[in-house]
């Protein structure tokens, strides 16, 4: 991480943090082959920070180095020539990085990359975030997560849906209506500091060990159910469904039902495409439900490694035995994760 505001020629700085989300019931209803969307998410955290600083210029050129030290990285570029060893961290800084000046920019995330989290989401939101603090442009929740899903399909054309780098800018819980994609309204959710309690004590996160790919799990259903676009429908509303469920019993501050809304989308994500829950996913959600857990979700796209999120049951000694129970499972991790009410925000700045 930059050792921001340490050396003399820094002309200013920033440090921003974003949070990644779980239990997004109604993800993949907020892809573009879905005639609309609906999602009910969770934001938590830690999630992505991004530390950026600007110094004077070498030669006129705009340049930066980027640091990465999840992966063990650092290197610098000119921004007219981007040498593609991260390239949602180069794009976003060739169209963020403040017009004068060399920018030193770090990224890390708390989470696992490719723990189907909305982790690129978030260190997306949490990068174009600082830049345009540094260049004294204001974070906009909505603007944010606009340019950094335009980032991830219009500048890579990958993948995505909206609502990762939604729950990244906004934080809290939201019901995101997409209509048309990628257009989206977020309606936050107003919860009693009780259900917010409750979701801090009951609600668990389980790393499955393996990376996981969310536009190539993408494409995979895509070419599964693009040819018949009634099939995609039958499955996704119930996706829907549990997405105005799930808002529903938040609201109310009813765990047990916001669980069952949780489990009934991973049955339907099951439905879209089985690869979407993994071996290892039904044997957490089975070992999680023989603990009596409310419910379950296989976060994001599913497929492939990835992560389950599971709402546990009310009181210590229940939540402790099933704690104990997944700690068990071989080939697996718990995330110190805990839900996050705010969304990207600057958090430190010179």
């Amino acid at each position: 991480m930059l050792g921001i505001g340490q050396t003399r020629d820094v002309v200013g700085w920033v440090r921003v943090q974003a949070p990644v989300r779980a239990l997004d019931a109604g993800g993949w209803t907020d892809t573009w082959f879905s005639s609309r969307g609906l999602v009910c998410h969770l934001a938590v955290e830690p999630g992505a920070e991004a530390v950026a600083e600007v110094v004077p210029g070498r030669g006129g050129r705009r340049s930066v180095t980027l640091s990465v030290p999840d992966f063990g990285d650092e290197y610098s570029f000119d921004l007219d020539d981007l040498p593609g060893r991260h390239p949602l961290l180069e794009v976003a800084a060739r169209r963020f990085a403040p017009l004068a000046g060399h920018t030193r920019v770090s990224v890390e995330s708390a989470v696992p990359a490719g723990s189907s989290l909305g982790t690129s989401a978030a260190v997306a939101v949490a990068l174009v975030c600082a830049l345009r603090s540094l260049s004294g442009e204001p974070a906009d929740p909505t603007e944010l997560a606009q340019a950094a899903h335009e980032l991830e399909t219009v500048e890579l054309g990958r993948q995505s849906g909206v609502q990762d780098q939604v729950a990244a800018a906004f934080g809290g819980v939201s019901l995101v209506r997409v209509s048309p994609y990628p257009r989206f309204v977020v309606e936050p959710m107003e919860l009693s500091p009780l259900t917010w309690e409750a979701l801090e004590r009951q609600v668990v996160t389980v790393y499955l060990g393996a990376f996981h790919d969310s536009s190539a799990v993408h494409e995979t259903v895509i070419a599964h159910l693009e040819g018949d676009k009634a099939a995609a429908e039958r499955v996704l509303e119930p996706m829907r469904d549990a997405a105005r469920r799930s808002a529903k019993a938040l609201v109310a501050g009813d765990l047990a039902s916001y669980g069952r809304a949780m489990a009934a989308n991973t049955d339907a994500q099951a439905a879209l495409h089985p690869s979407l829950v993994n071996p290892l996913a039904r044997k957490v959600i089975s070992v999680a439900a023989g603990a009596g857990a409310l419910g379950w979700k296989v976060n994001g796209a599913g497929g492939p490694g990835g992560t389950v999120t599971v709402v546990g049951p009310e009181g210590p000694a229940a939540m402790a035995t099933l704690l104990d129970k997944l700690k068990a499972l071989p080939g697996v991790e718990l995330l110190a994760l805990k839900p996050a009410r705010a969304g990207a925000r600057v958090v430190a700045q010179g």
